[in-house]
């Protein structure tokens, strides 16, 4: 077993340390670098690389991969295990999705080392962590003033990810295309499957969504043999949902928005989903669900205008047929 060598330090079999990749200067001259932990197993296994926080203000995974760093299961890792906390670091700072030139990060993949501050951030990551690795998670929330349930996302057409995917045991598998200029488009084109894990709100932490990241990191991990096998896990606990459409339920008028069902119900066509009244009037809307599903996002804000995203269904196989939307890897803000 030979030592893991990245941006000139040797991390030896048994050993772990954290690394921290200049990225820039702030302008105020303080110096502002990509932080990555380093565990390296004492036997040979995959490189695997968990991410959080492209997107800025998408945090939960912040506080997955902090509690992943501390679990005591870690000191029987074989292979080696990359936590990057924060890729974001401008974002995360000032509390906002994009970096300060307001490009999102994850449509600047593969980047370049010459190019605008997302593309040079992207292309460090891609330099010195994609390629380095064989599989990877990649964490995130759904936007500001949105939830998410847990889910996982992965490309259409790969078999390895969706065994991987299935491990994760999340409540829902989404198979939607990749985006161009995502960090998932990028590491599949360097060879690297990558899992997208969603769930939460952004700017926030839930219990729920913390503990179901890191049951679901540690399942991959145990799939991918880098970590001991449990009784438990040789059996799986459920078979996943896998969807292949989702649908946006839009208000139909501006008002007050009173949800009825709540992430993570499973609906009929027709069921209602909630009521949007006139704040100052007597005018008021029932919201129905078109197709049969499964909530998987709402909005927060109960304060709404005509058009604005309410829920997001994740279609039944039998019903996915008219009335959807483009389903790309990230959350969107539609």
């Amino acid at each position: 077993m030979n030592n893991f060598s990245i941006q000139g330090q040797e991390v030896p079999p048994g050993g772990r340390c954290r690394v921290d990749m200049p990225i820039t200067l702030l302008s105020n001259h303080v110096p502002l670098h990509l932080s990555l932990h380093v565990q390296h197993g004492q036997r040979p296994g995959p490189v695997l690389f968990v991410s959080a926080a492209v997107h800025g203000d998408e945090i939960i995974g912040v506080e997955i991969i902090r509690r992943l760093w501390q679990h005591r299961l870690l000191q029987l890792l074989r292979g080696t295990l990359l936590c990057i906390p924060i890729v974001n670091v401008h974002g995360f700072i000032a509390h906002t999705r994009y970096l300060p030139d307001r490009r999102d990060l994850n449509r600047s993949f593969p980047g370049s080392a010459n190019g605008s501050l997302a593309a040079r951030l992207a292309h460090l990551f891609v330099h010195e962590v994609v390629e380095r690795s064989n599989y990877g998670i990649d964490i995130h929330s759904a936007t500001l003033h949105r939830r998410n349930l847990p889910q996982i996302r992965i490309a259409p057409g790969e078999e390895r990810l969706r065994r991987l995917a299935a491990a994760f045991q999340a409540p829902i598998i989404i198979e939607a295309p990749l985006r161009a200029g995502s960090l998932r488009e990028a590491a599949r084109e360097r060879g690297v499957p990558v899992l997208l894990y969603e769930a939460g709100a952004g700017l926030r932490l839930d219990e729920e969504s913390i503990r179901s990241g890191m049951r679901g990191i540690l399942a991959v991990m145990r799939a991918l043999e880098m970590l001991p096998q449990r009784r438990a896990d040789r059996q799986l606990r459920s078979e996943p949902v896998i969807a292949q459409k989702t649908q946006w339920i839009r208000a139909p008028m501006s008002g007050l928005w009173q949800p009825w069902r709540r992430l993570g119900d499973a609906v009929e066509c027709q069921d209602l989903l909630g009521i949007l009244s006139d704040p100052i009037g007597d005018t008021a809307s029932e919201v129905r669900a078109t197709q049969a599903g499964l909530l998987i996002g709402c909005a927060e804000l109960p304060v709404v205008n005509q058009g604005d995203a309410l829920f997001h269904v994740a279609l039944s196989p039998r019903t996915a047929e008219l009335g959807t939307e483009p389903l790309f890897d990230e959350d969107e803000i539609v």
